[in-house]
């Protein structure tokens, strides 16, 4: 929708229902701007750390620290490098190093300004320094917008899984300014409709059912579909956190695609394959894997991939062994007692948690192999 000069974008609100921990998540085109009087109206003070990395500083840093002076705020940049590289101890603790440089007390704030590496890497300092400093999400990716920015997920990566160090740290406020999303690279913004179709999957068949409709507006980023999109995935995850904040029964769905796409992250290192074109081939996976148990039918399979490969994502496990599969699943931090567990589809916006079998997931793993080699 495009608006005249003279007509302030719309503001929508996803309220986060967690108590004395409770905040508001704004959905606006322009918001960045705005990014100071937000945070006056939330009655924070003192001095905000800036967390980002060199892409987002150049594009949109001079805007959010110009507009945090204007309302009386002083602040800094912490700069981390772009990707999965960031979230590591070492840059953990030279974010660290410099809010204790800069002496900063537990008024002050750290603000994420980017996608999900600075929001979980940034949220996961203020966790810690001084025993919980404030946290503000400025989430500028597709991926953060509908997803990590949303929960209070934060931590950083061992080599030998992803997310496996981290806690639970809920932010004071989250910004997602839509217009940023038309800055971002098209894989970055293909790789983020993974989280969105995930939704879908989970928890709402009418928005799955929407996406498959406007799929062509969408991947042509028209303002409408996507403001409905970013809202509707911040609905759903807020209803789901609300019910469990720690992962400890609903909210495990949230990991649908995550056992297999996490698992294919490690396996590359990090390096092949981005967040959300992971999660994309994880999605289709696990539902061949539920269909392969007898849980859900067919149809499910086909129409979940047919909007994954629609939206632009692989489908197709890549070249690995079943040793080295298996392997990798099992640093996964969704591992109880020693065993994996994995969500699955019953049908669509229905799924469930079920612990997997070794051999039976090698006979499904043998048989997607064989299919593939014919």
């Amino acid at each position: 929708m495009n608006t005249s000069s003279s007509e302030k974008p719309q503001r929508l609100t996803v309220p986060v229902a967690l108590g004395s921990r409770s905040y508001d998540i704004h959905i606006q085109e322009g918001l960045l701007k705005e990014t100071g009087q937000c945070l006056q109206a939330l009655n924070v003070s003192g001095r905000v750390a800036i967390v980002t990395n060199p892409t987002v500083r150049q594009l949109y840093g001079n805007v959010v620290s110009r507009s945090l002076k204007q309302a009386g705020f002083r602040s800094l940049f912490i700069i981390v490098p772009d990707g999965e590289k960031a979230k590591t101890f070492g840059w953990l603790s030279k974010i660290l190093d410099q809010l204790v440089a800069e002496r900063f007390e537990r008024s002050d704030t750290v603000l994420a300004l980017g996608g999900g590496v600075i929001g979980d890497i940034a949220g996961f300092a203020a966790s810690v320094y001084l025993r919980g400093i404030v946290f503000i999400q400025v989430a500028t990716t597709l991926v953060a917008q509908v997803d990590s920015s949303v929960g209070g997920k934060t931590g950083v990566n061992h080599r030998l899984g992803k997310n496996l160090i981290g806690a639970f740290y809920q932010p004071k406020m989250v910004l997602m300014d839509t217009k940023a999303l038309h800055t971002l690279p098209k894989r970055e913004w293909v790789a983020g409709l993974a989280e969105v179709i995930k939704y879908g999957m989970i928890y709402d068949r009418r928005f799955f059912q929407y996406l498959e409709e406007h799929i062509e507006e969408i991947l042509n980023m028209e303002p409408k579909p996507v403001q409905h999109l970013v809202k509707r995935c911040c609905e759903i995850k807020a209803e789901v956190v609300a019910k469990d904040e720690r992962e400890s029964g609903i909210r495990r769905i949230l990991n649908y695609g995550h056992t297999i796409g996490h698992a294919l992250e490690a396996l590359g290192n990090y390096r092949k394959l981005i967040h959300g074109e992971a999660v994309g081939i994880g999605m289709v996976q696990e539902a061949e894997l539920a269909h392969h148990l007898g849980l859900c039918s067919s149809l499910v399979v086909k129409r979940q991939r047919e909007l994954v490969v629609h939206a632009g994502l692989s489908d197709q496990l890549p070249s690995v062994t079943f040793s080295e599969f298996w392997d990798a699943m099992q640093h996964d931090k969704k591992v109880i007692k020693g065993q994996v567990h994995c969500v699955v589809p019953k049908a669509i916006g229905s799924v469930d948690v079920i612990p997997l079998d070794k051999k039976t997931v090698k006979q499904w793993f043998d048989k997607i192999s064989s299919c593939r080699r014919q």
